[in-house]
């Protein structure tokens, strides 16, 4: 008997018990299974996440050299606080997929 985490809350349950007895999920058939899709969806959910933060980055960049002239007035304050939370959210998002992945091994 092992302490796995439910697929469903996340919280730790026994290997052998037949329903998780903080959610009430039935636990049923491959719960191996219903582990692998549930770490596979939240690693998708960081690439969204990576990818709307570079998204934001680039809209900053692009915001901010929009002209070829550097930015002045609100769109320099639109820009700067683009690029700075794209970037910020980019690093973020970046260390969350690194310790998934050491999680998930």
């Amino acid at each position: 008997m092992a302490l796995i985490p439910c697929p469903y809350c996340k919280k730790q349950i026994s290997s052998l018990a037949k329903q998780c007895q903080h959610c009430d999920a039935k636990l049923t058939g491959d719960n191996e299974a219903r582990l692998n899709i549930a770490k596979i969806n939240q690693a998708s959910k960081l690439q969204t996440h990576s990818f709307i933060a570079m998204t934001l980055f680039v809209a900053g960049v692009v915001i901010w050299f929009w002209g070829g002239e550097p930015a002045e007035g609100t769109r320099m304050y639109a820009g700067a606080v683009c690029f700075t939370f794209g970037f910020i959210g980019y690093l973020i998002t970046r260390v969350r997929i690194i310790l998934h992945k050491r999680r998930s091994v």
